[in-house]
């Protein structure tokens, strides 16, 4: 068991390393749309959704683990960008 939680522990650090670098396209994306209702895209999301349920699928990875995972990253992504939107035009 002390091995299987030493793995979980070395990919939660990935991927945190991960999210890091993904925040910083968020704050990239914040500085380039002109404007805030920009920052919303639906049709972004979806494409976003439908890559990560394919790249799952692919990986073999359980779409009940990888939809509510990537749908809450996601949504606090958005949440985020406009956090940064906001701040860089206040």
């Amino acid at each position: 068991m002390q091995e299987v939680r030493a793995g979980v522990d070395a990919i939660d650090r990935e991927l945190v390393r991960l999210i890091a670098i993904r925040t910083g396209y968020m704050e990239a994306a914040a500085r380039i749309k002109p404007d805030r209702a920009a920052v919303r895209d639906e049709g972004r999301k979806q494409d976003v959704l439908n890559k990560v349920k394919a790249q799952a699928e692919a990986a073999d990875l359980t779409l009940s683990i990888a939809e509510p995972v990537w749908e809450t990253l996601v949504e606090a992504s958005i949440a985020y960008e406009f956090e940064v939107w906001d701040a860089m035009r206040s």
